[in-house]
């Protein structure tokens, strides 16, 4: 009894010990998971943000490139564009066409707009108050024509922007750099409106060095954000490049606000950089959960079942440790008999579907591609007959591998004695013997017609090579046939084309051609010698083959 309690105090120390690493695992895992969860939901999102920005930006690059017109003042610009507009269906506020537009041109434009039927054709500033063209002295960049046009879009037309704190910058960054600019965050239509973006794409005309005018789009800021996800693991913040403590967030009726951080407030996990208008923005990612916390409850959880288990382990320790030792032991050398009987069953069972396989197709394709059913049987035969050889020489192996040379033996191939072979000691595996043996009876048939210009039977030379190291060794085998031609030689079979060509090649993960020279007839087939010797298939059949050790 001192004994047996000895023994359930040390499971029951080995027991806490396993609980409270069970729980420290849990709890470093759990927090590795929702970490890896965390990064890979923000690398998607990232990812599906940077797309939107891009098709968005591509849009106004194709925009620009449409534009063929030989004038640039003119309220309509933007009809010709509609339909391309649209076909990208993008979620874009409203277009416009800005014309950049000398002091003297003006009054041109301004006709042209009233006759558009713009409610306000005046030239004005962008704050709608109107300018005095006469006092100009440099071009100005005037809004032509929007999309859609809706009434309050109407109002837009005949503003210029040049000097717009936000939107001037911009255009004349896009003027200099010759290529689509985005703005900063700002409201769109209004002041009070949604916060969003407005990218601009320079036109250039034909022969004009400098820009015509410019097409923009304007964005609101939480659809390009992706921002309006209630189920995701994190909430995503647009760094605001105006300040260096200033953030953009979309509340949660998907409203774009601006709010400041505090240095001692909550960090982001991660940030991620996009592209778009020619300008890096920085999206921010705050989890939503604590997974810190998460994870020690888990730890908890996992801590208090094992001490439970534990619990009940030594409990029944006592009740069954007098009877259950010896039928345990039978009971795991019965269990291991029938996992190793499973294990080889499964293994012969695969081998015996591989190799039905391989003689169901070599029946089909013989009877398909013959002509004649007496040259048919005596291939078909000749098939079998090498595939029976090769498993006959697998099994004498106990399916660890077969010599190369042994699969030129006379029973294996026809004309075996006509043919010298030569090259290193090679145990191929159970797969490459299966297509080798095959290769090799198909070579050797043909070569039985093949009479040369003098009528003697040809002389077949089958030679191999292995060559490079470790995992770079290559495996080179070569069949020549000398004093035949193209016009002796009887043609191979459709089944023996393929088999040449794609079968054999496929099995062994190499490469093959074949073709006559002057005086031969030659076929070299190159493969990875890891595919030729499979050690894994031979390391598994004396796993299979080695005597089981029975329990003590």
């Amino acid at each position: 009894m001192v004994r047996l309690g000895l023994i359930t105090g040390f499971i029951a120390l080995i027991g806490v010990l396993l609980s409270g690493l069970a729980a420290y695992r849990v709890h470093d895992e759990e927090l590795t998971v929702d970490r890896i969860a965390l990064a890979r939901a923000i690398d998607v999102h990232a990812s599906l943000v940077q797309d939107r920005l891009t098709e968005r930006e591509l849009l106004a690059r194709v925009a620009s490139g449409l534009f063929r017109s030989p004038s640039v003042i003119k309220a309509n610009m933007l009809k010709p564009l509609r339909s391309s507009i649209y076909a990208f269906k993008t979620d874009f506020v409203v277009a416009g066409w800005i014309a950049r537009l000398e002091p003297d041109e003006l009054e041109a434009a301004h006709i042209e707009l009233a006759g558009a039927g713009f409610p306000n054709p005046t030239i004005r500033g962008y704050d709608d108050a109107p300018l005095d063209t006469r006092s100009l002295d440099r071009p100005v960049d005037l809004l032509m024509d929007v999309e859609p046009r809706s009434e309050a879009m109407k109002a837009f037309p005949g503003r210029c922007f040049d000097q717009h704190p936000i939107l001037g910058p911009m255009l004349a960054r896009a003027m200099a750099e010759g290529k689509p600019v985005a703005s900063d965050p700002l409201p769109l239509l209004r002041p009070d409106g949604p916060i969003g973006l407005v990218l601009a794409a320079p036109v250039l005309q034909e022969g004009e060095a400098q820009p015509a005018g410019f097409v923009t789009f304007s964005y609101e800021l939480a659809p390009l954000m992706l921002a309006n996800d209630d189920l995701s693991l994190f909430s995503v913040v647009l760094k605001d490049p105006r300040s260096d403590n200033g953030e953009l967030i979309a509340n949660d009726r998907g409203v774009v606000i601006s709010r400041t951080v505090s240095p001692p407030g909550p960090r982001p996990s991660v940030t991620r950089t996009v592209a778009f208008g020619g300008r890096d923005w920085s999206l921010s990612y705050y989890a939503k959960s604590n997974a810190v916390m998460r994870a020690q409850q888990t730890a908890a959880i996992v801590a208090a079942i094992g001490l439970a288990l534990t619990a009940i382990v030594c409990g029944l320790f006592g009740y069954v440790a007098y009877n259950n030792l010896r039928l345990s032991r039978e009971i795991q050398v019965r269990i291991g008999f029938e996992r190793r009987l499973t294990a080889v069953i499964d293994e012969l069972n695969h081998r015996v579907k591989n190799i039905l396989a391989v003689i169901q197709s070599i029946v089909t394709r013989t009877l398909r591609h013959g002509s004649d059913i007496e040259v048919a049987r005596e291939l078909l035969i000749g098939r079998i007959h090498a595939m029976s050889n090769v498993v006959s020489l697998l099994s004498e192996s106990q399916w660890q591998g077969v010599k190369l040379k042994g699969l030129f033996e006379a029973r294996a191939i026809p004309h075996a004695e006509r043919i010298a072979v030569s090259g290193p000691e090679i145990a191929v595996s159970a797969r490459a013997a299966q297509s080798l043996s095959l290769l090799f009876f198909e070579l050797a048939s043909h070569s039985d017609e093949g009479l040369s210009l003098v009528g003697k039977h040809p002389h077949i030379v089958a030679h191999w090579e292995v060559t490079g190291d470790g995992p770079e060794t290559t495996f080179h085998f070569r069949w020549e046939e000398f004093n035949t031609s193209a016009a002796t030689r009887r043609a191979d079979s459709d089944f023996g084309v393929i088999l040449l060509d794609r079968v054999a090649p496929e099995a062994l993960g190499g490469i093959s051609k074949r073709y006559f020279t002057d005086v031969s007839y030659v076929y070299e087939l190159t493969a990875p010698m890891q595919t030729v010797v499979d050690m894994s298939e031979r390391d598994r059949t004396e796993q299979f083959s080695a005597p089981l050790n029975p329990l003590r």
